[in-house]
């Protein structure tokens, strides 16, 4: 296998560092470090200055960020090459510059909208889901419809101009600091369970709306439970077709499973650790210099750059426009399953530490944190135990246990 760039390629990297040498200085490093704090989407948003929306805007100009979003909704309207989008990935990373705004917005509502979304609500909506100055929440679960999503309860009913909505959502993910909603919402009651769902934008400022907050065991409140009575919803706020939401909300978690199966994420989580390991004492001396710790990084490693090889080969059967098929779900379940493994020996490492709370404990108390996150990557986009029996029984063909 030829995982080499090439002329063209390295030429392009060479581009990129300049445009962050000459837009992202030293200077503007110092004055805006990377959030310290440990909820993903919160990071993201408290990277909302000037400053970095300034560069955001300089770098979505020169194409390197959003570049598959057109120019009119705000995007860098490039032509699709993986592999740019990798070296400018990279090349960000390491400059500490601010890079696309994670969330529900940008992640999982822009390009849904791009796939089946009208032209006004690419215009109204896309723009600032991408700088994030709207910030989205997912109203899919419910109590008693997690994993089987199709047996939803909320229900939507027709009311001239507007959907009347009324129902209840559950682990929805800072709903509490969202300004809109993408809602899945019953309006045809007699159709069978997986038909008759409408997908649904939802203002989260329209009465009706209760937003409650669920305090977890580290005291934050990263997930709420919303109660929707009466709330009326503008009929032209429906993606796609009534009572086609569920095909939408496909759309939806294909790009979530892809977007929590980086490996971006995996390089940052097994640094982090490395780091962990040289700055932690265990048994008198730094856990880097442990060998059973040593063995379990190497083998971490070894499965991440196989996870890197693997993407590399998904994104060489996309360019010559051949459908992975199932293969395609391995990647999530990979990434999060290695994700976990590797929070796992970060807590190894801090021992009974590990009980202590951010500032109190080492490294900020970013160990049990990340332990915790990692199972909800397992559980996020399609639980991992669901995930293996479709590949098992999509991919495989074994039977259905």
């Amino acid at each position: 296998m030829d995982v080499s760039y090439g002329e063209e390629y390295d030429a392009f990297r060479a581009e990129v560092q300049q445009f962050l040498r000459e837009h992202w200085t030293d200077e503007d490093r110092r004055q805006n470090p990377p959030f310290k704090g440990h909820t993903w989407l919160v990071s993201s948003v408290a990277r909302m200055d000037d400053d970095a929306t300034r560069f955001r805007l300089k770098a979505i100009e020169r194409g390197y960020l959003y570049r598959n979003v057109p120019k009119r909704y705000g995007g860098g309207e490039q032509p699709w090459d993986p592999l740019k989008e990798i070296i400018i990935a990279e090349e960000f990373q390491k400059a500490q510059a601010p890079t696309e705004v994670l969330g529900n917005g940008p992640n999982l509502l822009v390009p849904t909208l791009l796939e089946r979304g009208s032209e006004e609500q690419k215009q109204r909506f896309i723009r600032n889901a991408l700088l994030g100055t709207e910030y989205w929440c997912q109203g899919y679960s419910e109590p008693g419809a997690g994993s089987d999503l199709a047996s939803l309860r909320t229900r939507g009913v027709l009311d001239g101009d507007h959907w009347v909505v009324n129902g209840q959502k559950i682990w929805t993910t800072l709903a509490h600091l969202s300004h809109w909603m993408f809602c899945l919402a019953r309006t045809e009651p007699d159709a069978p369970k997986h038909k008759g769902i409408s997908y649904l934008l939802i203002d989260m400022k329209t009465p009706g709306i209760t937003v409650r907050p669920l305090v977890q065991i580290n005291g934050e409140s990263e997930f709420s439970e919303v109660f929707l009575e009466d709330v009326r919803v503008p009929a032209t706020n429906i993606v796609g077709k009534r009572g086609e939401g569920w095909a939408v909300s496909m759309a939806t978690l294909k790009h979530e499973r892809a977007f929590m199966g980086g490996t971006l994420v995996g390089h940052r989580m097994l640094e982090g650790v490395i780091s962990l390991a040289k700055s932690v004492n265990l048994r008198g001396r730094p856990a880097s210099k442990d060998p059973v710790i040593r063995n379990r990084l190497a083998e971490l490693e070894a499965r991440l750059r196989a996870h890197v090889y693997n993407v590399y080969r998904l994104l060489t059967m996309g360019m010559r426009r051949q459908d992975p098929g199932v293969t395609g779900m391995v990647g999530k379940l990979y990434g999060s399953t290695l994700a976990y493994d590797v929070a796992r020996l970060a807590m190894d490492i801090v021992s009974d530490r590990g009980v202590l709370w951010q500032e109190s404990g080492p490294a900020n108390g970013i160990a049990p944190y990340a332990y915790m996150a990692a199972f909800a990557l397992l559980i996020g986009g399609g639980t991992a135990n669901i995930q293996r029996n479709t590949i098992a029984e999509r991919g495989l063909g074994l039977p259905r246990g």
